[in-house]
């Protein structure tokens, strides 16, 4: 089912994007990424929202925006509404969907790890549900051995035993393989492309696989988009944003889309834990990533061992370079912590604030039984969870700011970041346009 265009991703497409019905539509003078934060900070100021500057009244909210953009510029980009209409009635010929980050379906894993940096809207075809599912990120260059591909697409085929998605680029090469492999063995995929999603949906093996329900494809760039390094690039950030974990299969060192995505994931963004291949002899890029702090793939045998490697994924730290696994996860991903160490929203404490309560469903065992969260071991980064909370309630605040949280908890700001990220994953606060931090309402007294 193809959702529906609201107001508000409208407005957000005919800010952004460049409407592409034809390979000679001129691209004219969209709003840049930066360009547009800005305009929805200055939005969210004003107590308003992009589609209000398409409502009654909408020349005189442009003019209050007039700091941020000039209000000439955005009358003429909201005047293409018959734009708008023919790409639209391109995209659902081909059943492209489009979601902005004002829709409920839009990712909240990449809001989460991305803030405003996630793409304004997406554009994609297939399965909407593999949007919040996660799973192995498997990344390498186009052109490799052969070997390394049927490496890519065992691995796969692995995850697919495992009931575990598979994150790729769409690429030729290991991305391909590996997509290959899980889709083959029934499993699910999610493709993340930098270009031509017009062209990839009548792909006759994606096409399939999406009717399926087994594949979804997915792109933050206007579906007739050629490829240019600098897309690509910011790809690479939206594979790592989508998974619980990455497995680099081989890379050069230095140089390449493969190299600058795991080197700017295990550098500066820390979504996820960063693997690499450990058959055979290591290539240069795979060990100097090992030097930099990604760590050996243990090379699951079974789809057991894969399963039971995702569930320690939280002792993976993700903190800067010569990372080494804690068993407190002081650093554990707010995404994993949802799947593997899932707290409850609690009730109200009895000053403001709220409590954060462990889930009592009963957990399967795969063999008919379960087993009550009350009979297992509390694990350690649960306590200090906890205690973080209560001290949270201290604050009294409405709204938090990670500084204020780091300088009240003592701690470094990217800390205090990540268990705030948390408390949003878990529903305890939402996370505005501004760079705020709310408690939801809801939970307040």
């Amino acid at each position: 089912m193809i959702p529906s265009l609201s107001l508000n991703t409208q407005a957000i497409l005919l800010l952004t994007a460049p409407l592409m019905v034809g390979s000679s539509s001129p691209v004219g003078a969209v709003l840049s990424p930066k360009e547009y934060k800005s305009l929805a900070q200055k939005l969210l100021q004003l107590g308003r929202q992009p589609a209000s500057l398409l409502e009654p009244g909408g020349d005189t909210l442009a003019r209050e925006c007039s700091t941020v953009v000039e209000p000439s510029r955005l009358h003429e980009l909201l005047s293409r509404g018959f734009l708008l209409s023919q790409a639209v009635e391109q995209w659902r010929a081909r059943s492209i969907w489009v979601i902005s980050r004002a829709d409920p379906d839009y990712p909240r894993r990449l809001k989460a790890r991305m803030r405003t940096d996630a793409p304004p809207v997406l554009y994609g075809c297939g399965n909407l549900d593999l949007l919040e599912t996660g799973g192995l990120a498997i990344v390498g260059p186009r052109k490799t051995q052969s070997s390394l591909i049927e490496y890519a697409r065992n691995v796969g085929q692995l995850a697919a035993q495992a009931g575990m998605p598979v994150v790729s680029g769409g690429a030729k090469g290991i991305d391909d393989a590996a997509m290959h492999g899980v889709i083959g063995a029934g499993g699910y995929g999610c493709e993340v492309l930098a270009e031509d999603l017009f062209g990839a949906v009548i792909d006759r093996d994606r096409r399939s696989a999406i009717m399926s329900q087994q594949l979804l494809l997915i792109s933050a760039y206007d579906p007739n988009s050629r490829f240019s390094v600098g897309h690509a690039l910011q790809r690479n950030k939206l594979i790592y944003a989508m998974a619980d974990a990455a497995l680099v299969v081989d890379s050069e060192i230095g140089k390449g889309g493969t190299w600058a995505g795991a080197i700017e994931q295990i550098e500066r963004l820390h979504y996820v834990p960063v693997f690499v291949r450990s058959t055979d002899e290591p290539s240069l890029g795979l060990r100097e990533l090992m030097g930099q702090g990604a760590y050996e793939w243990p090379e699951p045998k079974d789809h057991h061992s894969l399963s039971k490697l995702f569930e320690t994924l939280s002792d993976y730290a993700s903190k800067g370079s010569k990372r080494v696994p804690r068993s407190d996860s002081l650093f554990a991903d707010p995404e994993i912590a949802e799947q593997h160490q899932a707290l409850d929203e609690g009730s109200v404490a009895s000053g403001a604030g709220v409590t954060i309560s462990p889930k009592t469903e009963a957990i399967s065992n795969g063999d008919g039984s379960s087993t009550r969260p009350e009979n297992l071991a509390v694990a350690p980064a649960d306590v200090l969870f906890q205690t973080i909370c209560s001290l949270l309630q201290e604050a009294k605040e409405e709204v938090l700011l990670e500084e204020e949280v780091a300088k009240m908890l003592d701690v470094m700001p990217e800390q205090a970041l990540r268990w705030l990220k948390r408390l949003e994953v878990d529903g305890v606060l939402t996370y505005d346009e501004g760079g705020h931090f709310r408690v939801v309402s809801a939970l307040k007294h």
